[in-house]
């Protein structure tokens, strides 16, 4: 449980980051205010967390041959129709991630995937499971 919520933590940490360095990616919260913003980006990070664990899983499985093909650059493709995708999910529900253009989303999905890696990276012992560490 502690691994899902840190990395639900550093998925919207990374979405708040990608939203100020990308223009067209933005958030649109339920409420005015600091705490209903948190909120929102969580819930999107939610969205974006189910959203290529199960979607994103699947299309990696079913297209892994032209993944092969393309020396792994549909990736970004898929990447971004993945966010597109979480974009227009959280809208249905009234609030969420507003992209404007396809552009940004390909910039935004790359942006995002490099500043959850590293933020990652920071947090790895956090996330290493317990039996796998050593006494």
């Amino acid at each position: 449980m502690r691994r899902f919520l840190l990395r639900l933590l550093i998925n919207a940490v990374a979405l708040w980051l990608t939203t100020l360095i990308i223009l067209g990616v933005h958030v649109v919260s339920y409420a005015p205010g600091a705490g209903p913003t948190i909120v929102t980006y969580l819930m999107v990070a939610l969205i974006f967390g189910i959203v290529n664990g199960v979607i994103g899983n699947l299309i990696r499985i079913v297209a892994f041959p032209i993944y092969i093909l393309t020396l792994g650059l549909i990736a970004l493709v898929v990447n971004t129709l993945l966010l597109l995708l979480v974009a227009w999910l959280s809208t249905l529900i009234g609030f969420g991630l507003v992209i404007d253009t396809f552009w940004s989303g390909f910039w935004g999905a790359l942006v995002l995937a490099i500043i959850s890696f590293l933020i990652g990276l920071l947090f790895r012992p956090l996330l290493v499971p317990t039996s796998s560490k050593r006494r």
